[in-house]
């Protein structure tokens, strides 16, 4: 069993996917999750044959629920957690005067509500890590839409900027029992998600997943004395 643990939402494919490589180099047993089980299962196995330990769970991060069973099923094969890893997100662009409210809704199930709902659901074990190591680390992945909010995808910015603040407000509370909150905020990375925009902006100028998982390593090495509540990854020129 490895001596540390950590678990990641979203993370079949693109940024979740390079963070849960980066944790299952240095040594972490993994759980993963994402919605959709197929492309899952390949991820899993994947990275299983890379020789990491992975447990796995197809969830939708909507379903508090599904939320339950994910963090119980990580519990019950680990029994520990150092590493929560809010990845998963969605984003869904539309006009002030044509919100759709599932689709308003989705965003904020997704995007924040989870998060909320993972620290309370992860809490014991965080604390637990935090008081062996005064390292447990959660990472709220954000955007640079939280800090620089963006016409049309609104709702995204503005849950984006809510997790930003969320990600404070945990620093402020539970510093103090070894745990530490750092919100990403990248700009635009090379996944399927930022299709939408490769017209305008090609990917080979867009941010690399493995970018943001070096933002990792490196929160993974800092000393428990060193708090980073938030990193932003920008693309050269571009401003907040």
């Amino acid at each position: 069993m490895p001596d540390r643990a950590a678990l990641v939402t979203g993370a079949s494919r693109g940024i979740g996917l390079a963070l849960a490589e980066l944790l299952g180099e240095s040594g972490y047993g993994l759980t993963i999750s994402a919605r959709k089980p197929d492309t899952l299962e390949q991820t899993a196995r994947e990275l299983r044959a890379k020789g990491y330990e992975v447990e796995y769970l197809a969830a939708n991060m909507a379903d508090e629920e599904a939320i339950r069973e994910l963090v119980a099923l990580h519990r019950e094969h680990y029994g520990r957690l150092d590493v929560l890893v809010n990845n998963a997100g969605v984003g869904i662009g539309a006009q002030a005067g044509e919100q759709q409210t599932k689709f308003v809704d989705m965003q904020l199930g997704v995007n924040l509500r989870a998060i909320v709902l993972f620290y309370r659901e992860c809490i014991d074990m965080l604390r637990a890590a935090g008081a062996e190591h005064r390292s447990a680390l959660v990472v709220n992945l954000a955007s640079i839409a939280g800090k620089s909010p963006t016409a049309w995808l609104s709702v995204y910015s503005a849950t984006k900027a809510a997790v930003i603040a969320y990600s404070q407000a945990m620093n402020k509370e539970l510093n103090a029992d070894g745990i530490k909150s750092v919100a990403f905020c990248p700009g635009f990375v090379d996944t399927d998600m930022t299709d939408f925009v490769k017209g305008t902006v090609p990917a080979e100028e867009m941010l690399r997943p493995t970018d943001i998982a070096e933002a990792l390593r490196f929160m993974l090495r800092v000393s428990p004395a060193c708090v980073v509540p938030e990193i932003i990854f920008q693309r050269p020129g571009e401003t907040v």
